[in-house]
């Protein structure tokens, strides 16, 4: 099989964690690492149920897939996660060392590889990251528009709710 078809076989995976993400109430974001042929971790968004602004994803999944190598170099290891990684996830994954990242879909508000900014092909740094991106990309963005809008309604419902009760 071709690299192409690996990325969709395993971008499919990581779309599975970020539905798990999404009926557990968080942001839908998926990711999965990979190291050789090998699936060494896998994860979604923990941000709401952890109460912590950086349990994004990708940041659950590389410290999952650190302990699995039993190293903080992510060298050998490509990620796959569903929504371009903001500065924060970005600027770890440098840090790890990560060879290789492929994402679904682009964000144009937050995104750091692509998006805004271009680190992972940045001269400046010591270190560049392959990347790939659009992978099964409009499945991703469906997922997030169907939580965004559910979200949306759910919000307005309450402040609907909040109203009769004043």
């Amino acid at each position: 099989m071709n690299q192409h078809l690996w990325d969709r076989y395993y971008m499919s995976l990581a779309l599975d964690e970020a539905r798990h993400a999404f009926l557990a109430g968080e942001i839908p974001v998926g990711a999965l690492a990979v190291r050789g042929d090998d699936i060494i971790a896998r994860g979604g968004n923990l941000k709401e149920r952890k109460r912590l602004a950086f349990a994004h994803a990708e940041l659950e999944v590389m410290t999952a897939a650190s302990r699995a190598v039993g190293d903080w170099r992510l060298e050998d290891v490509t990620l796959y996660v569903t929504l371009e990684p903001c500065l924060m996830c970005s600027g770890a994954m440098l840090q790890a060392r990560l060879k290789r990242l492929v994402y679904a879909c682009a964000d144009p508000k937050a995104g750091a590889i692509e998006s805004l900014y271009s680190l992972a092909s940045d001269p400046r740094l010591n270190h560049r990251i392959e990347v790939a991106g659009g992978v099964l990309a409009d499945q991703s963005r469906y997922l997030l528009r169907q939580f965004f809008q559910l979200l949306r309604i759910k919000n307005k419902q309450l402040k609907k709710e909040g109203k009769k009760n004043e």
